[in-house]
């Protein structure tokens, strides 16, 4: 244990103690919300039932909107990036059908943090993030957005956390079986099925589910490319993307209530086995013919990821209190295999020469990150105030193994059929990274109540050893071993006022922190990187923290309505931003060696709304429209002077009505959904991201009190996302407006129609 975690440890521990001398006649806020802690719902009420479901009024200090399964079942999502896609500040910069990196209040996914089940889990991406569209939407009990952190959660959450709360053994008695087909626009189907069960077994619950799920993403793209903006077109690319998979998920969960305890166990399981065909042809000055034939090529992307998590946690009376004895391991193993053969035609500008050529690249990526989790907190109760203290620990071991080949060949004039590749491949690339993180986070948080108002604060001290083994192909021996040790303390504040019987506001302050990611603090130099000139990895750079404040009004509608009105700010110290270090490139005179390194402060602010309530004030008991909008900015100061945080969407809005029709059994309803334009500057590359307009319906039929059919439209009106690529050679040519090339690209994706069937017993 290093000298910082002893530290941390050793000042807790009596300042943990201590407070069991605090003026007795004390009350602790509640740790769940009333949902939670409510009698097992029947299988009819959560599946069959033709009551409309609101956003959840939670009971919680801390500002936290809860999203029941029931609020987006109608629709019938596919994974839980399908379902996020209704709720307030969530916006994504996925492809069209696609919902995989979350970006809570519009900032990069490593600024969100994916919890679930309250836990963080192991993701792909270098930079820690989670993609949500790797947990199938028939898991969840709930979605819940953590505005602001409390000091007993984990602080590297700058833009707020999502946590995706699954089934458990509390949560459902009964089961039900669904069945389902979606039909495509490029005419093909694809078939989904899943089973859940609950029931008390033995002294305990237990929850089991099965499914399995066909999933399709066909989309066309179309890129037209310029020598500058209004000048004279060079190419066009003309492109099919189709993403054809299967996902294979298992949960389970076992409760067992003891004598002034609790033990309970979960897991679960989620498989994706996928292949990403992408096939383009590409046409000189954007003529369609043999003759302007440029380049022709197919690049396949075959993925099989495995997510699986434990956890078992033990809650009991103790010392006066309850403690808290959580241990788990999550783990996740991609393998991924990706190649690209492309065929070059007129590469001197002279139709079919003898010096065309064919050109196969192969990569092999294995990931395996694996992480142990273990939590022991413990909590008093004084009357008028309550004490909480723990200590959180998390070990990651990430291995990951990239390998790079290439193999080239003449080819003969076009159009002619494939020709075999001569001889073995070329090694381009051998990557053999190991990286093992350790954290160990005490807390120590208060909390207490009266009759108008909940309040809690505490303090967190997150500490983070990194150490990068580097054996890639071509790193120096003094650049193998890297290791990273910083902490940083974070404090939390959060308050509830109750200003009148239907009224609230919340008030949030708290500080978080972003972590650098894993490929940034490697001193490795990258040749040719940012096109001519090279870059450098920096394990001196640190974490950037922020200082974040929420105030927010929320107000009850009648029994099941609630509207509620957000402001956030965020202030970001030690940004982490790509620099010039002033030495020249391995391409000698005229190229730069970049590296990366904190060079000052960002501001994230936004106004988030949100309503849902059924329209019984007006005589329609069985309305319920839903609508949240969200509008955000920030600033930044980079390279080039003064933007946005790349990808901020300018807002998120989002409408919907259902209508019930008691009478016949059935119901209906549409949403409308839309994000802003967002921009982004890099080095060497400028992008204006547009998104067009996502309509879905749904109707449904229910027969009896165990059996519902919903026919379901999603991308009704063939939504696009149109990109402006402003593309340069160098740092200087991007000053200067000198481009290299200027491209518009235009991604499209007819509807999706979906039937399913439940059946519940």
């Amino acid at each position: 244990m290093t000298k910082t975690r002893l530290l941390a440890l050793a000042a807790f521990a009596p300042l943990a103690f201590a407070s069991q001398f605090v003026a007795s006649g004390a009350f602790a806020a509640d740790e769940a919300i009333a949902t939670a802690n409510a009698e097992p719902a029947t299988v009819e009420e959560l599946v069959i039932s033709p009551e409309l479901t609101f956003r959840n009024r939670t009971e919680q200090t801390a500002p936290i909107l809860s999203y029941d399964q029931e609020y987006f079942q109608r629709f019938e999502p596919v994974s839980a990036g399908d379902a996020m896609k209704r709720v307030p500040s969530v916006t994504f910069l996925s492809d069209v059908l696609e919902s995989d990196g979350a970006r809570l209040r519009g900032l990069d996914s490593a600024y969100t943090q994916i919890l679930i089940n309250g836990e963080q889990v192991p993701g792909a991406n270098a930079d820690r993030s989670f993609f949500v569209d790797r947990i199938p939407a028939e898991l969840i009990e709930r979605i819940e957005i953590v505005r602001s952190p409390s000091a007993n959660r984990s602080g590297d959450a700058v833009a707020g956390a999502l946590n995706i709360v699954l089934r458990d053994g509390q949560s459902l008695d009964g089961g039900y079986v669904r069945g389902g087909a979606a039909y495509y626009d490029d005419g093909e189907w694809a078939g989904s099925f899943g089973a859940v069960w609950g029931g008390q077994v033995g002294p305990g619950r237990l929850l089991v589910g099965v499914g399995v799920q066909e999933r399709r993403s066909p989309k066309e793209k179309l890129s037209k490319r310029f020598d500058e903006p209004g000048g004279t077109l060079d190419n066009i690319e003309v492109q099919t993307d189709v993403r054809d998979g299967t996902d294979y998920s298992f949960n389970a969960s076992y409760q067992v209530e003891l004598e002034g305890a609790e033990l309970s166990f979960d897991g679960f399981f989620v498989r994706t086995d996928r292949l990403q065909d992408e096939d383009s042809i590409e046409y000189l000055g954007g003529i369609r013919n043999n003759a302007n034939l440029s380049i022709l090529n197919d690049n396949d992307l075959d993925i099989l990821t495995d997510n699986y998590s434990l956890r078992a946690k033990y809650e009991g009376d103790m010392f006066g209190g309850k403690t808290k004895v959580k241990v788990g391991y999550a783990a996740i193993i991609d393998d991924q295999f990706e190649f690209e053969d492309e065929f070059e035609y007129r590469r001197d500008g002279i139709p079919f020469p003898e010096d065309d050529r064919f050109t196969r690249d192969e990569i092999n990526t294995d990931l395996e990150d694996r992480e142990w989790t273990a939590d022991v907190s413990h909590k008093q109760d004084f009357g008028l105030v309550g004490m909480e203290f723990g200590v959180q620990y998390k070990g990651k071991n990430r291995d990951l193994r990239i390998i790079e080949t290439r193999a080239r060949t003449t080819i003969p004039n076009a159009p002619a059929p494939r020709p075999t590749l001569p001889g073995p491949a070329v090694l381009q690339n051998d990557a053999n990274v190991e990286i093992e993180e350790t954290r160990i986070d005490p807390y120590l948080m208060y909390s207490g109540r009266t009759d108008f108002m909940r309040w809690e604060a505490g303090l967190r001290f997150e500490t983070t050893t990194t150490t990068i083994t580097d054996d890639s192909t071509g790193v120096a021996a003094a650049d193998r071993v890297n290791e990273k040790d910083y902490a940083v303390l974070l404090p939390s504040v959060n308050f509830r006022f109750d200003v009148s019987d239907a009224g609230r506001v919340n008030l949030s302050a708290a500080r978080t922190v972003r972590r650098p990611n894993f490929d940034q603090i490697q001193p490795v130099t990258l040749i040719e990187e940012f096109g001519d000139d090279d870059f450098r990895g920096n394990p001196d750079i640190e974490p950037e923290t922020a200082w974040g404040f929420d105030v927010g009004y929320e107000h009850r509608i009648g029994r099941q309505g609630v509207v509620g009105l957000n402001f956030f700010y965020r202030d970001v110290t030690d940004l982490i931003e790509v620099i010039n270090t002033g030495e020249e490139g391995d391409g000698g005179p005229g190229t730069t060696v970049y590296s990366i390194d904190n060079v000052g402060d960002g501001k994230v602010w936004g106004i988030e709304f949100d309503l849902s309530t059924p329209l019984t004030f007006i005589g329609l008991e069985n309305t319920g429209v839903f609508l949240n909008y969200s509008w955000l900015d920030s600033e930044i100061t980079d390279f080039a002077g003064e933007r946005k945080f790349n990808n901020q969407s300018d807002y998120v809005f989002n409408v919907g009505v259902i209508q019930d029709i008691p009478s016949w059994n059935a119901a209906f309803g549409v949403t409308y959904r839309k994000q802003g334009d967002a921009l982004s500057r890099v080095e060497l590359e400028e992008v204006e991201t547009s998104y067009g307009g996502d309509l879905e319906f749904f109707v449904e039929k229910r027969f009896g009190k165990n059996f519902v059919v919903r026919f379901t439209g999603t991308n009704l009106l063939d939504s696009s996302k149109d990109e402006v690529f402003d593309k340069f050679g160098s740092l200087a040519d991007q000053a200067a407006r000198d481009y290299d090339e200027y491209e518009l690209e235009t991604e499209k994706a007819g509807p999706v129609f979906q039937i399913v069937a439940r059946w519940a017993f």
